[in-house]
């Protein structure tokens, strides 16, 4: 499968590495474009058989996968480019602009009463490692075009195919989420220089830890409260740190968190 992706900014250099790595899309088969030559220059860095250019047109030529990752306000202008060169009957045109559904998509490659197969897709950032949690939500695709695109990108961590309604749920648990996990990891590594670690020794254990954690219950497919009894016992340390961080408003500010970040129409 070949990608063409429009922009490269975080996200869409974000992908860009991680399908370089990818055990089901040769490098080769990736091209991205972006007005601004320099950003160009630190995929080449990373690999230089990603193919970079300038020119959209030239970027999508021969792409199964026509991948936008820009600001919202810069998809009109960049679909409006496109559409005179898409093939609509073969490519897929997939879009990672936040804010932007399926019906709002449509309204754009609208010409001459066709639409290509249309995504809308929510990696976050970890994607650049292979380790992102996607969501992707379609219209107009085939059966065969949703497993394609759902096996490339379960090998960039995961992923799942949903409901468009689910779309923003997923983009604050995955997307703003990875940023909550990051923000809890510099929590506790500031806990650890205050417990008397160096600062970088303290974020590699809670890193790893963290690591370890997720991995229980992905691998074991256990539940959170099922692992934290194993750690908990009777008038213990752990239920005494547990017990502080719930009267400080541990789980509900990490609720009140997620729906303060619910796309507002």
């Amino acid at each position: 499968m070949k990608f063409a992706i429009i922009g490269a900014g975080n996200i869409g250099s974000a992908l860009a590495f991680g399908l370089a790595q990818s055990k089901l899309v040769r490098t080769e088969d990736i091209c991205i474009s972006n007005t601004h030559p320099e950003k160009l220059e630190r995929i080449k860095a990373f690999d230089p058989a990603i193919r970079t250019t300038t020119d959209n047109r030239t970027c999508i030529e021969g792409a199964d996968v026509v991948v936008l990752a820009m600001k919202p306000w810069k998809l009109k202008e960049a679909a409006e480019q496109l559409k005179p060169w898409l093939d609509y009957d073969r490519q897929i045109v997939a879009s990672m602009v936040g804010g932007v559904g399926l019906s709002d998509l449509k309204e754009i490659f609208e010409k001459d009463g066709k639409v290509p197969a249309l995504y809308y897709l929510i990696p976050n950032t970890a994607i650049a490692a292979r380790q992102s949690m996607t969501f992707l939500s379609s219209a107009g695709a085939t059966k065969e075009q949703d497993e394609a695109l759902l096996a490339v990108f379960k090998d960039l961590g995961d992923a799942m195919l949903v409901e468009e309604r689910l779309m923003n749920a997923g983009l604050v648990l995955a997307s703003c989420g990875i940023a909550y996990a990051l923000r809890y990891i510099r929590a506790n590594t500031q806990g650890g220089v205050l417990l008397g670690f160096t600062p970088a020794d303290a974020q590699r254990i809670v890193a790893q830890t963290m690591k370890g954690a997720a991995s229980l219950l992905s691998t074991d497919h256990s539940h959170p409260e099922a692992e934290i009894d194993k750690v908990t016992t009777p008038a213990g340390l752990t239920i005494r740190g547990l017990n502080a961080m719930e009267r400080n408003g541990f789980t509900t500010s990490i609720i009140e968190g997620l729906m303060a970040s619910i796309p507002q129409k």
